[in-house]
Formats: C-alpha cells, sequence, structure tokens
C-alpha cells in the first residue's frame, strides 16, 4: 500500500518537477534581455559578451532540435546540417552587408575590384526578400537533395557520408572569392539591420528575444509533430521502415517533409546567429560543426526534444570554458565525451533523468 502511494506520488512530482524547472530557466532567459538594458555600472547589468554567448547557444538549440527531428525521430544521421545553418547566416548577412555598404557595393566586393552585384545579390537590400532567402535557399537545396536521396532509398551510414560530403563541397565553393561570398573572410563588420544599430543594447536584446521565440516556436511545433500520427509514422520509419511499407505507407513523403522542415529551421536559426556574433564564414559549413551538433543531441538524447537542448547548452557552455581556459585540448574532451556518451548513457542526459524519476 505504501509502495503504491509512493509511486504514484513520483509520477506526480515528476512531470511537476520538471516543469517547474522549465519555466524557471524560461524565466531566467526572458530576464536576461532585460537586464542587459540596465546602465552598465548597475549590479544586475547583463554584459554584451553573455547576451551574445547566451543568444548564440539558443540558435545552436534550435539546430539541435532539428537535428533530432530528423535523427531521433526519423532514423536519419545528418553529418550535414552545418550547411543549412551557414546558408540562412548567409542569406541574412547579404542584406546587412547591403545595409553597411548603403548606396555603393560591399567593402569586400570594392577590394577585389568588382564593377557590380551579382544577379543573385539583386534584392538582398530589402529585409523581406532577405527572409524569404533564409527560408529558401536551405529549403529548396534539402529538398533537391532530399528527393533524389529518398527515392534511391539511401540511408544508414550512406546517408550520413553523402550528407557530410554536401556540406564539405559548400564550404569548398564558399571559400572561393570569385563566388561573391567574400571568400575565407565570409560577411562582417555589419553597422545596421532595419535603420537600427546593431551593436545597440536595445537591438541585442530584441535579437536575443527573438531566438528565444525561435526556440520555442520549433519546440512546440516538434512536440506538435511527435505526438501526431505524422510523429508515429516517422517513428514507425526508424524503427521498422519495410514494416511500414508492408502496411502501405510510402515513407518517402514523410521523410522528405521532416528533412526540409530541419532544413528550414537550421537557416532560421543562422539568420538570428548572424546579426547576434557579427560574422559569417565558409567555417560555419565544416563538417566539424556538424558532428558537434550531431554530439549534442547524443548527450542531449535523441527522440526526446528536450534532451538536445540540454546538450547544446551543455556541450557549448564547456566549449567556451576550454577555448579560453584550455584551446588545444577542447577536441580532445568533445571526442572523448561522445565516446562515454555512446558507451555509458546511449539514451543520454533525458533518459537519465527519466531512469532517475521512475
Amino acid at each position: 500500500m505504501n509502495q503504491t502511494l509512493l509511486l504514484r506520488a513520483s509520477n506526480k512530482v515528476g512531470p511537476r518537477l520538471g516543469l517547474a524547472i522549465g519555466l524557471a530557466a524560461l524565466a531566467v532567459l526572458l530576464a536576461l534581455p532585460l537586464l542587459h538594458l540596465l546602465p552598465g555600472d548597475h549590479a544586475l547589468h547583463v554584459s554584451s559578451y553573455t547576451l551574445t554567448l547566451v543568444g548564440k547557444i539558443l540558435c545552436y538549440a534550435v539546430v539541435a532540435l532539428a537535428l533530432d527531428l530528423v535523427w531521433g525521430y526519423a532514423g536519419l544521421l545528418s553529418l550535414g546540417h552545418g550547411l543549412f545553418f551557414a546558408l540562412g547566416g548567409y542569406a541574412m548577412g547579404m542584406y546587412l552587408m547591403r545595409q553597411s555598404a548603403g548606396d555603393g557595393l560591399p567593402a569586400f566586393m570594392s577590394f577585389l575590384s568588382w564593377s557590380e552585384l551579382p544577379w543573385y545579390w539583386t534584392g538582398t537590400s530589402h529585409f523581406l526578400w532577405a527572409l524569404c532567402l533564409v527560408v529558401a535557399v536551405p529549403g529548396l537545396l534539402a529538398f533537391v537533395f532530399g528527393f533524389f536521396a529518398f527515392r534511391s532509398r539511401i540511408k544508414g551510414v550512406y546517408f550520413s557520408i553523402m550528407t557530410q560530403a554536401l556540406t564539405f563541397a559548400g564550404m569548398l565553393l564558399f571559400f572561393r572569392n570569385e563566388t561573391g561570398f567574400g571568400g575565407n573572410n565570409g560577411f562582417t563588420d555589419f553597422k545596421r539591420i532595419l535603420g537600427f544599430d546593431i551593436t545597440a543594447p536595445g537591438t541585442r536584446a530584441v535579437l536575443f528575444l527573438a531566438s528565444l521565440l525561435l526556440l520555442l516556436g520549433s519546440l512546440y511545433l516538434g512536440f506538435r509533430l511527435a505526438r501526431s500520427k505524422f510523429g508515429r509514422v516517422l517513428t514507425a520509419v526508424r524503427d521498422a521502415e519495410n514494416r511500414l511499407m508492408f502496411c502501405g505507407y510510402d515513407p518517402r513523403g514523410y521523410k522528405l517533409f521532416i528533412w526540409v522542415l530541419s532544413a528550414v529551421l537550421c537557416g532560421l536559426a543562422g539568420a538570428l546567429y548572424v546579426p547576434q556574433v557579427g560574422i559569417i564564414n565558409p567555417s560555419e559549413m565544416s563538417p566539424t560543426n556538424s558532428i558537434e551538433a550531431a554530439v549534442w543531441v547524443a548527450l542531449g538524447g535523441r527522440g526526446s526534444l528536450i534532451g538536445p537542448l540540454l546538450g547544446a547548452g551543455l556541450v557549448n557552455g564547456l566549449k567556451s570554458f576550454f577555448t579560453v581556459a584550455l584551446p588545444e585540448y577542447w577536441l580532445f574532451f568533445l571526442g572523448a565525451l561522445f565516446i562515454l556518451v555512446t558507451l555509458y548513457l546511449p539514451r543520454g542526459i533525458y533518459g537519465l533523468i527519466k531512469r532517475g524519476e521512475q
């Protein structure tokens, strides 16, 4: 009798405790931009560095959630999500460069003796067109790649290798000066966005809140999809695709939809990342970044949506520490962390928390 009462109590306390922690974290995140607006000599003032760092981690958390949708639910391990993130960043960067240049050419084009803008820069001085590019470019690339990959029934390690090759090819392309994207220096020295000073405290606070809203919206969308019939079909694709096809379902459409949606979310995250950090270059397309995103999801717990957010926050927090204190040991630590998680925490931190509740 007593054991039954304890079990019922724990079942009620566990979810409530998790909700309380989540609401407390949300309250802290909402308070950060407000504290940033306080005078610099105020005891509660949050510095630009701290706000930018947390805003950057929020954008990374959206990438982790997007990757969890395709890996955790559809079983598609992508090692190329850094490409979609960078494409969204470059689309926003084109607008910011046009804002800085005014009626002239961006500084890097003048340095390279360009006489006019390339055709694909047309309209990038308009914010709404830049937003269209942020969504359309990663989404269209993901659609074309996914259409042919899923039609050919490529999956497993072969799919992962192809996504890694795709992002590596994109990185090499954007490194070239003649492509019109700044070469290895990329885009930087942004000054204004929508007419506002991009370094002003108010602008930084708005960008931070936009990143938080994107994360919350992505999380809500992810939960709605996961708990719908569509989400159950996705998990069936992950666990027994052949049986699903035997039942009369065509998994290609389901995989293509979630793959494109994941790419679009990454593009939006990249678009908010760039004005906060102040730079975008081809190194964001490095396969290492995409592999690191997979580590976030694995560490947090794939197939949970909440876990990847924890993984992204923990890994990037540790990265910020190691790159300042012990920069030469960061990659060794990251590799060891991934090995330990794979061996001893197959369900990640979130799985460990859930097991503790049970």
